[in-house]
């Protein structure tokens, strides 16, 4: 495999450029000189470890790829990448579970960088039924479940505001991490046709003001409506937690309420 290697200052000025910052801009942040922030992204100066963390807390550059600007300026990576069931992660893992089996009747999973569900309460299995059994198979995406032809897509009776609303978040991913893992996924999930029954999104003029954007499914126990919040840890100093996002569904009316409860 052939692959490219470049020095830190060529990754800083990336991070710089996709953050829509001059060089005065992030070296009055960093409160250091243009001139030698100039230097670093040339490669006539090489910086200390101590600034390859300052710069990347002021670019707001993610925990995997700030272990990409120390090994790239010479140095070992600080940050450990773990599986959730690692020893070490064992309590942030209670914790997780303690949500996740906290959230039922309702649904809610625990979703990584590229939104492979890592765990789940497997609360309310109607929402899955007439899923494509390709879509439900290990790593199960989030994002494809949603949003694919085969997948919950037919059910939701509020699709383009949905998916309006997941391509944002999606967009929104891409934009901070440039993961090529989530381009190729927004590729992908853009293409999906929506499906026949799905009705345009709303013009402004004729939408009715909302709080949130409910996730709305028609199935056969009744219509569900849904509201989701997403939970994170506050202050991981591990790749796998700084990645991990909690997706949590709580009923949006008194009638979803009272069907999931029945069941």
């Amino acid at each position: 495999m052939n692959i490219e290697h470049h020095h830190v200052g060529h990754h800083l000025r990336d991070w710089r450029q996709r953050r829509r910052k001059s060089q005065l801009d992030l070296a009055c942040q960093a409160n250091i000189s243009t001139r030698h922030l100039s230097f670093v992204e040339t490669g006539r100066a090489l910086p200390s470890r101590e600034m390859v963390l300052h710069l990347a807390e002021e670019l707001e550059i993610p925990m995997r790829e700030r272990n990409v600007l120390l090994v790239a300026a010479g140095y070992a990576p600080m940050f450990m990448e773990r599986s959730l069931d690692d020893p070490a992660l064992a309590s942030a893992r209670a914790a997780i579970d303690l949500i996740l089996e906290g959230q039922k009747p309702y649904p809610a999973f625990a979703v990584d960088r590229h939104w492979n569900v890592v765990a789940s309460n497997r609360a309310l299995p109607v929402l899955y039924e007439g899923v494509a059994d390709f879509l439900l198979q290990s790593p199960v995406n989030g994002m494809r479940l949603s949003l694919h032809p085969e997948g919950i897509a037919p059910k939701v009776t509020n699709f383009a505001e949905w998916r309006e609303h997941l391509l944002l978040r999606l967009r929104q991913q891409v934009s901070i991490t440039a993961d090529p893992v989530l381009i190729e996924l927004l590729r992908e999930v853009n293409e999906y046709p929506a499906p026949r029954h799905a009705a345009p999104p709303k013009h402004p003029r004729d939408a009715t003001p909302e709080i949130l954007v409910p996730l709305s499914v028609e199935t056969r126990v009744g219509h569900l409506s849904f509201l989701s919040t997403t939970m994170i840890f506050g202050s991981p100093v591990d790749i796998t937690l700084s990645e991990l996002a909690l997706e949590c569904f709580f009923a949006a009316d008194p009638e979803t309420d009272r069907i999931v409860r029945s069941l």
